[in-house]
């Protein structure tokens, strides 16, 4: 396979007036951001659209996992004033929709969900129009700590299985699958709408997807994202293969033959992103249908 990126995946360059209004929110609220720790493809489009997916608990994760650019090691503090401060900068962004995630926490005893709770409180009160979507880690498969963060009643429970069930220990070393999947059927059985995201270009068959799927829908899940997997370096996982935009329009196809309420998938697709536009269309505010691809 040919190292070099087709033409598909070239990206909106950062700039504009919005995008660097964006980016002085951030710094002067001193917020980490996925997408720049994660180096997500998508960041100068999102913030030229006055949006970013704050990243709380730290900018250092407890996990390695090998497709992540986000910084593996033992965080040294916990910042309690964080809640308040992203729920100023949802306040001066005027979001109608945020999108909150964290790195992992794991050597928290409730893997930092009671922070995560006061996250969502704290956004609520100063933005009570703001629909809140949560990007959350397993919690090590901790009830009492997902239950924490439900009890804050986020709008949508989003937890990413990432990879098919092959590929879970080469892609997260410390994940499961059936953790997530059951970080995902614990939420539905609470009865909230819940979102996941699958990688594609890892080393994965198509059979693989189709059953992974398949096992989402079971479970049943809302929404469902699909995108290419890009190597943030040379130290992480390689590109398996580059999915043509023809094959991701045939899983967004495929997907809402399965019954999910919306499919978003295309080669820049990440799990945040037009996040506002999924829920929109799930929920029937400002959309009529059920379809969402992206090219």
């Amino acid at each position: 396979m040919s190292n070099r990126k087709p033409e598909w995946l070239r990206a909106k360059l950062p700039g504009g007036p919005e995008y660097k209004e964006v980016r002085k929110i951030v710094d002067d609220h001193k917020l980490h951001t996925v997408c720049e720790s994660a180096h997500c493809p998508n960041m100068g489009e999102c913030w030229a659209r006055g949006t970013a997916t704050v990243m709380i608990l730290g900018n250092v994760c407890t996990r390695s996992c090998r497709f992540c650019n986000i910084e593996t090691g033992r965080p040294t503090e916990l910042d309690l004033g964080e809640p308040a401060r992203v729920a100023e900068s949802v306040a001066k962004m005027n979001l109608k929709h945020c999108v909150i995630t964290s790195v992992a926490r794991d050597e928290l005893e409730d893997g930092g969900a009671s922070v995560w709770a006061a996250t969502i409180r704290a956004i609520r009160r100063l933005n009570p129009g703001t629909a809140i979507e949560v990007l959350i880690p397993d919690m090590q498969g901790k009830q009492a700590s997902l239950d924490t963060i439900l009890d804050a009643e986020p709008e949508i429970l989003n937890h990413n299985v990432e990879t098919v069930e092959r590929l879970q220990k080469a892609v997260r070393v410390q994940a499961r699958y059936d953790r997530s999947r059951w970080v995902l059927r614990h939420a539905k059985g609470r009865g909230f709408v819940t979102k996941t995201s699958l990688m594609l270009g890892v080393g994965e068959t198509r059979e693989e997807v189709v059953r992974t799927m398949r096992d989402l829908r079971d479970d049943d899940v809302n929404i469902l994202t699909l995108g290419q997997y890009l190597q943030p370096t040379a130290k992480h996982l390689p590109v398996d293969r580059w999915v043509t935009p023809e094959e991701f329009r045939e899983w967004h196809e495929y997907g809402l033959s399965l019954g999910f309420g919306v499919v978003e998938s295309g080669p820049l697709v990440r799990s945040s992103y037009h996040a506002e536009e999924q829920s929109d269309l799930y929920f029937g505010r400002n959309h009529a249908g059920g379809s969402l691809a992206s090219a």
